[in-house]
């Protein structure tokens, strides 16, 4: 069972933006001490709350102070920002941090992010998969190019002033052949675009905020994905985030997760919870599609939620999940503010050193 890492991040208004990004770094440093495989990293440009604007910048920060967590986006949005740009930078990052990088992708579901550039009335989700298409075009191409999809709007070539003597013209690939692993978080339930994903060998990431009867509808789709390309599904490649908090005594863990005003976990899910009511989503948080939705309250949502306890509780918790949602290689641990840093620091301890041990000693 790997142990990975995922923050979006979101942290409470009134902290200094370096100060935020400070803990962020820390958090990723931690990980990578602890053992933790990967950890992924979001972004958005016009969210005070979530205020890391280019995950890859970010993240290449960290690719001297880490020694073996691999470093994935999460996401890099797609629909803003041109392809040529994603797959060069990308390689780059994977040459300097020898191999550990993990592209991300989704296409950018920030409706304030896509106002500002410009993009709010266009089809995200096209632009989305005609970037796919070029950036692993690009990966597995030779110059002078020949980029020029059907209805695709990025055509990429350098025919016109490619002079291989001087060595211009000539984009860069990735150092990991034929490429690095490239990763897509799923937050719909049932989500077709699983099934691409398999088609494609893309990997799943599922939400944290997913309750597990929606989580387990992705696989299913990954299933038929691979299926269609005559491959078999591996569990191994599908992760799964939670929201978790470790404690050494159960009362200490429900009062940072549950209770106490200013948890950092119920501040979370009040943003997210209100965030998916605005955009009409609140079937995430719904134990049935049909629930009223005055029936989703933050209480329940933060007990169907937030798996919390001494170590020995959170591995029963996660054993009693993976045995209802099926197979999966990776729990991905999601990294909220550090309103204590001791405390937030201590449960990603346990949960390396306690929690991941006892799934695997239950064969996890």
């Amino acid at each position: 069972m790997r142990l990975g890492y995922f923050s979006m991040p979101l942290h409470p208004l009134g902290r200094t933006w370096a100060d935020t990004l400070r803990e962020d770094r820390e958090a990723v440093l931690l990980a990578d001490s602890l053992g933790f495989h990967d950890a992924f990293i979001g972004e958005h440009l016009t969210d005070q709350h979530e205020n890391i604007t280019n995950s890859l910048l970010f993240l290449a920060t960290l690719i001297h102070q880490t020694s073996q967590i691999r470093l994935g986006t999460g996401t890099t949005n797609l629909s803003q920002q041109h392809p040529v740009l994603v797959a060069a930078n990308s390689a780059m990052f994977d040459h300097m941090s020898d191999g550990r990088f993990i592209l991300g992708i989704s296409p950018g579901a920030l409706s304030s992010d896509a106002e500002a550039l410009g993009l709010l009335d266009e089809d995200r989700n096209k632009m989305f998969a005609e970037s796919v298409d070029v950036i692993t075009a690009v990966w597995a191409s030779d110059p002078p190019y020949d980029i020029a999809f059907p209805d695709n709007r990025w055509p990429v070539s350098t025919a016109r002033t490619i002079d291989l003597d001087l060595g211009v013209g000539v984009l860069p690939k990735t150092l990991q052949q034929p490429r690095p692993e490239i990763v897509g978080t799923v937050v719909a339930p049932f989500s077709k675009g699983v099934i691409a994903m398999g088609q494609r060998d893309f990997h799943p990431l599922s939400a944290n905020f997913l309750l597990p009867q929606w989580v387990k509808t992705h696989w299913p789709n990954y299933v038929q994905g691979k299926s269609d390309v005559d491959q078999v599904a591996d569990p191994a490649d599908w992760r799964i985030a939670r929201t978790i908090l470790v404690a050494d005594d159960a009362a200490t863990a429900r009062r940072y997760a549950i209770d106490d005003p200013a948890s950092p976990y119920r501040f979370y899910y009040s943003q997210m919870l209100t965030k998916m009511r605005k955009l009409g989503r609140l079937e995430l948080f719904k134990t049935h599609r049909d629930q009223p939705d005055d029936e989703v309250t933050l209480e329940g949502v933060l007990e169907a939620l937030v798996v919390h306890g001494t170590p020995g509780s959170v591995a029963e918790q996660l054993l009693a999940f993976r045995e209802e949602v099926g197979e999966f290689g990776e729990v991905v641990y999601a990294g909220l503010d550090w309103v204590d840093p001791g405390l937030a620091r201590r449960s990603m301890d346990l949960m390396a050193t306690k929690v991941v041990p006892e799934m695997e000693a239950a064969g996890a």
